[in-house]
């Protein structure tokens, strides 16, 4: 026992004698006092985050601040960290509209843009002015979609403010936004996302009357729209919208309905002549062919059809139509009163749709989409049966039909075939070998001789119904020459139909 204790005195003496050993002791007993240390700290930091949060829970009978939303229901705006980066983001933007901003970073954002269109075609849309009309749905998400793939001009155009309601479709609003102009909007977000894009916005709705100035050259330097987008939800600013970019020869797209829709495979960019199945799109071509344009006109539109089960536009209520004139209800006259059933995602759809054909019309790139209907040689056709039948009906009552004329044109039958009787017989419904011809026969005098030398047909274009060829030739033997009426030769449904159809045209007729 007592040599291990002599032993261990050794060792401690060599020990203690040992700077080294010591310096090691020290540097262990350090270390461990500086992990203890590190650990509470944690735990205490932890302690006082968890004490922090639930202090900050108020209690549910303390009193609300009910001045942190506004009257259109989004936040206050408050001298916070993300309003100085609005700020910031305005000047940066300034700055780079002014040429301060590196190309290289520019050359950089718009990588995958170069490599698809090329050097070439992306220098064509950096210099290109596109013109929106309707900032809503459809119109934010094409904006948004042409300033990230680097168009230089916009001009933005929309009379209304963003609502509480706009935000399940609108590209880039937020609750702060709620209550400012659709315009303003839009470029205070995306100057964030690329400061080099010029911006025009004009808080105006848009009309017939303002449309020259409103589609105007660029003020600084008059470049000409290079492409305008129709993104209005009113058919008569639509209607003038087209008809002025048709007469004065600015590209334009449209964008037909996409509220009730729910099927993207089934939206598509097509001519108008061969838009279907879009009540909107029918609108707007029936008033369109009016003023003498029936194709020329590129739209997304979508082929969907409604069924039980999916949304409608449903009726006003009774108790509406009790306050008086309907038209007063709505927000400006002509605008629908209604609420739209409109599921998100669809007006980003067509939005997207129309800014990706406006940049690949822009750029040069190919594309090919749904042509024209082009059946003006149909349409011929028709109205040379038409005069045929017209000839003898006059012959059959009496009248000297040679050289009669008829006040029906090429445009009026495709009008009629196309609007009116949707391209199919009111009989059967075939949409092959159609043809124009009386419902009822004709009554009194209904050639007018009274100019001498000429032979005038009182034909009105809502006597005229839409067969195929075959019927149009039992109808003539049945009702224009042995008098029937046409409720002694066709069922209920086929009557109804005709009446209906023609109910509809003379309140389009007001219009023409």
């Amino acid at each position: 026992m007592s040599s291990w204790s002599s032993w261990v005195a050794e060792r401690s003496s060599e020990i203690a004698s040992s700077h080294r050993v010591q310096l090691g002791l020290t540097a262990a007993i350090s270390l461990g006092i500086g992990v203890s240390t590190v650990i509470g700290l944690q735990n205490a930091s932890r302690w006082y985050s968890v004490y922090d949060l639930k202090e900050s829970i108020p209690d549910l009978e303390a009193p609300h601040d009910v001045e942190a939303i506004n009257e259109f229901g989004g936040a206050v705006p408050e001298e916070t960290a993300e309003r100085k980066d609005d700020e910031r983001s305005a000047a940066l933007a300034r700055r780079a509209r002014l040429g301060d901003y590196d190309e290289g970073l520019i050359l950089e954002q718009l990588a995958r843009n170069r490599v698809f269109l090329t050097d070439e075609g992306l220098a064509k849309l950096r210099k290109a002015f596109v013109i929106v009309v309707g900032c809503g749905g459809v119109g934010s998400h094409a904006t948004a979609a042409l300033a990230r793939s680097g168009c230089g001009r916009l001009r933005l155009i929309d009379f209304d403010q963003v609502t509480l309601s706009s935000l399940n479709r609108h590209a880039v609003a937020t609750l702060a936004d709620v209550g400012t102009p659709k315009v303003i909007c839009l470029q205070k977000r995306l100057q964030q996302i690329t400061p080099w894009t010029q911006f025009e916005c004009r808080n105006q709705l848009f009309g017939e009357k303002s449309a020259e100035a409103q589609l105007s050259p660029w003020q600084l330097d008059g470049q000409r729209p290079d492409y305008v987008i129709d993104a209005i939800d009113n058919i008569e600013s639509k209607v003038a919208l087209l008809h002025y970019c048709h007469k004065n020869g600015l590209p334009v797209i449209s964008s037909m309905g996409a509220g009730c829709k729910s099927d993207p495979t089934r939206v598509f960019i097509g001519d108008i002549s061969a838009s279907t199945d879009d009540p909107l799109s029918r609108s707007t071509r029936r008033k369109l062919r009016m003023r003498g344009v029936k194709d020329g006109v590129p739209v997304v539109f979508s082929s969907e059809k409604t069924a039980p089960g999916k949304a409608q536009l449903l009726p006003l209520p009774e108790d509406e139509y009790a306050k008086g004139s309907v038209g007063e209800l709505g927000v400006l006259p002509d605008f629908r009163v209604r609420i739209l059933p409109v599921l998100g995602t669809m007006p980003a759809v067509f939005g997207l749709c129309v800014a990706n054909h406006v940049m690949l019309d822009i750029t040069g790139y190919p594309h090919d989409y749904l042509a024209s209907k082009a059946r003006d040689k149909m349409y011929d056709g028709i109205l040379g049966q038409l005069q045929s039948i017209e000839e003898r009906t006059a012959k059959h009552h009496g009248y000297d039909s040679v050289g009669i004329r008829m006040p029906v044109t090429v445009d009026d039958v495709g009008y009629l075939v196309e609007e009116v009787w949707h391209g199919r017989s009111a009989i059967s419904g075939l949409a092959s070998r159609l043809a124009l011809i009386r419902w009822r026969k004709p009554e009194g005098d209904f050639v007018d001789m009274s100019t001498p030398g000429q032979k005038a047909d009182k034909l009105q274009l809502d006597e005229l119904v839409c067969m195929t060829k075959d019927e149009m030739l039992k109808h003539e033997k049945e009702v224009l020459r042995a008098g029937r009426a046409p409720e002694e030769v066709y069922d209920k449904t086929v009557v109804e139909l005709v009446e209906r159809r023609w109910r509809e045209e003379r309140g389009f007729r007001i219009q023409r």
